[in-house]
């Protein structure tokens, strides 16, 4: 009887192992593993959660598709199948259904790209060696804030590797009117950027509208330099703010009440040559911004944040910190309104999940050409 009941005590613990591991494989499968504390165990956590294709189980149809047809066609200034970037765009058919990765190499191409939204599945991918620049001076007084940008994305399922990303118009004097200058809009949703680089001053990323995810990115500006509406993590990316003689603020995050939006950064780095930069503005009434693991320089207020002059925002604002480190991350002299997380309230902010990157986020495209 005695034995009897040992071996029922194991079947019970090796059942509730099993259960444990199943639950936490589902999880993972579903996009809900959270980013480690760690920043060393980073690039490990990603490749057990963000694998190839053909090894995950829960992407969206279209996209599994898509995937399967890839092509490859080069814009080189040297050669290749086209010399401008949007030749190559033009190639692609309206309607496209299979992944279109077009390869650039290095060299500047100056030029204003826009990918429509009838044509989703388009990855931009540059030399990782001789990285490329796009570049454009296109600016709010001749084009309207929105579509100045020098690269916009409007359709879905995008992916850019390996880019310069360059808004060359002049620093804005604060005289000159509609000197806003956008480097990258993103208004497609399930767009993905890898080791691109993002210059310019007032915002240089319109962050518009979809799920969107950037790693190892930098993003350089003065005020509201990452703007919008989308829905999107930032993941160990720097973000460098530039002296100017007005306020300096890296974020303008454009939620009005309870719509599922929001910016996250996450084992971010924070530098730059400004002073008393705020992490975000209240530039709507509901704005949702946090800062997990990411290492704050002195560039950072210590106030942290602003209401934007609208006190009546302090209690619909969501302006969110969690374990952050460096002399800028100081909770001590935060504006009432900042919240500092606990594991609980931060862990929706510090996954996949938050962009529902198990239906579509792919590892960074490494074409053979």
């Amino acid at each position: 009887m005695t034995g009897r009941k040992k071996w029922m005590g194991i079947h019970a613990a090796l059942m509730m192992i099993t259960t444990i591991l199943l639950a936490a494989t589902v999880s993972m499968a579903d996009g809900d593993a959270v980013v480690p504390a760690g920043k060393s165990e980073l690039d490990k956590w990603f490749n057990n959660n963000v694998k190839p294709f053909k090894e995950q189980k829960s992407l969206d149809a279209a996209l599994v598709t898509a995937e399967e047809g890839a092509k490859v066609v080069k814009v080189m200034q040297d050669g290749g199948d086209y010399k401008k970037i949007m030749e190559a765009i033009d190639s692609i058919p309206a309607g496209n259904t299979k992944r279109v990765i077009v390869y650039i190499g290095g060299g500047t191409y100056n030029e204003k790209i826009t990918i429509p939204k009838n044509k989703p599945f388009v990855t931009l991918v540059g030399d990782s060696k001789n990285i490329p620049n796009l570049t454009y001076s296109g600016d709010a007084a001749k084009y309207g804030t929105v579509n100045s940008a020098t690269l916009a994305v409007e359709s879905d399922y995008f992916t850019a590797a390996n880019l310069n990303i360059i808004n060359s118009s002049p620093k804005p004097d604060g005289k000159r009117e509609g000197a806003q200058a956008v480097a990258l809009r993103v208004s497609g949703t399930k767009a993905a950027l890898y080791n691109c680089k993002m210059y310019g001053f007032q915002d240089t990323i319109c962050d518009d509208k979809g799920y969107h995810f950037f790693k190892d990115c930098y993003v350089e500006g003065t005020v509201d330099f990452i703007f919008g509406s989308g829905k999107s993590l930032y993941l160990s990316t720097h973000l460098h703010v530039l002296g100017d003689t007005g306020m300096t603020v890296i974020t303008a995050q454009a939620r009005d009440s309870k719509e599922d939006t929001g910016y996250s950064f996450v084992h971010c780095n924070i530098t730059g040559t400004a002073k008393g930069t705020f992490l975000g503005r209240a530039w709507r009434a509901s704005p949702q911004v946090v800062y997990a693991y990411t290492a704050m320089g002195e560039v950072v207020s210590p106030e942290g944040w602003t209401d934007n002059r609208h006190p009546e925002y302090d209690n619909s604002v969501n302006f969110g910190e969690y374990k952050c480190i460096g002399p800028g991350s100081s909770m001590s002299k935060r504006v009432k309104f900042t919240k500092e997380l606990s594991e609980a309230d931060a862990k929706p902010y510090i996954s996949l999940s938050f962009i529902e990157g198990s239906k579509w986020l792919l590892p960074p495209p490494n074409p053979k050409v």
